[in-house]
């Protein structure tokens, strides 16, 4: 029984670094998703309230694994797509990737600047003071509460599709692009 964990990523699989990024962010969102719809069904209570300082800590600790994620994406580039696979195709994956780091970037930003504006104390994980970034202000944080609502259903929108275009690849195109990322093995490893 011979394992071999790969670190970085090689030209054609997923290192172990990137797939540890990938799924644990991944996991993360899906939390962010559930807290944040339960939490906004909830009446005003302590809960409710626990629930948000949750909410705004993963929000936190995303936005942390992204800097650390694209840095490493920048350091170890991805392995290429399947022979084969046509060039618009290539484009189209390459803009749905750098539309998912830019929007695990700006989520949790436009999530924070809704905490700062309704000037609600926060404390990761109810330990960690977060800095202000902006003014106490209602219109600002209605303004940033639309931009948070929008951006989360885009997110939403683009892991559908992200997720799509992986079983795509998997059940018809039979490549491994999915396994690649499961396993950061390629089919002649």
């Amino acid at each position: 029984f011979n394992v071999t964990m790969k670190i970085r990523n090689s030209a054609d699989a997923w290192g172990a670094v990137a797939r540890g990024f990938h799924w644990v962010i991944a996991a993360l969102i899906l939390a962010q998703f559930v807290i944040g719809s339960v939490a906004e069904e909830m009446k005003l209570t302590p809960a409710k309230l626990d629930l948000f300082v949750w909410h705004k800590s993963i929000g936190v600790t995303i936005l942390a694994l992204a800097v650390l994620r694209l840095l490493w994406r920048l350091a170890n580039p991805p392995p290429a797509m399947p022979a084969g696979t046509p060039r618009w195709e290539q484009r189209l994956a390459a803009l749905g990737h750098w539309a998912l780091y830019a929007l695990i970037f700006v989520v949790p930003i436009s999530g924070w600047l809704v905490s700062d504006a309704s000037r609600v104390p926060f404390k990761a994980y109810f330990v960690l003071p977060m800095p202000d970034l902006i003014e106490t202000s209602r219109s600002l944080q209605e303004a940033a509460e639309e931009v948070h609502e929008v951006l989360t259903m885009t997110l939403l929108v683009v892991v559908i599709v992200h997720i799509t275009a992986a079983l795509r690849h998997h059940f018809l195109l039979h490549d491994d692009v999915l396994r690649r990322m499961l396993t950061g093995r390629h089919s002649r490893d």
